[in-house]
């Protein structure tokens, strides 16, 4: 895993929405769900699908709110992974994550 220069990180995060980056490593999202459980099982597919990648971004659960917060150790800041698997988060998400 090779990190993306600013350049590159600049413009996969136009790309993206909501994503904010945080510093020069990490970049994060919140997630908004009607109740609890729905932010907790969408969670659960997030955590699925991050096991199965053997990349893992950090969770918050605030009541109704999900925080997501990732960035690849190894490269020291944001690779082209991160960028894939947060666009998976969105799908998950705009398709029925948040009911």
């Amino acid at each position: 895993m090779e990190r993306l220069s600013e350049e590159q990180i600049t413009k996969e995060l136009d790309n993206l929405s909501n994503w904010k980056r945080l510093d020069e490593k990490w970049i994060a999202r919140k997630y908004r769900f009607r109740n609890y459980l729905d932010g907790v099982r969408f969670v659960d597919k997030i955590a699925e699908y991050a096991e199965n990648k053997q990349h893992h971004p950090f969770i918050s659960i605030d009541y109704k709110v999900v925080t997501l917060k990732i960035s690849s150790w190894q490269a020291k800041g944001l690779t082209d992974l991160d960028f894939e698997m947060v666009k998976h988060f969105d799908e998950l998400y705009e398709n029925g994550g948040r009911k």
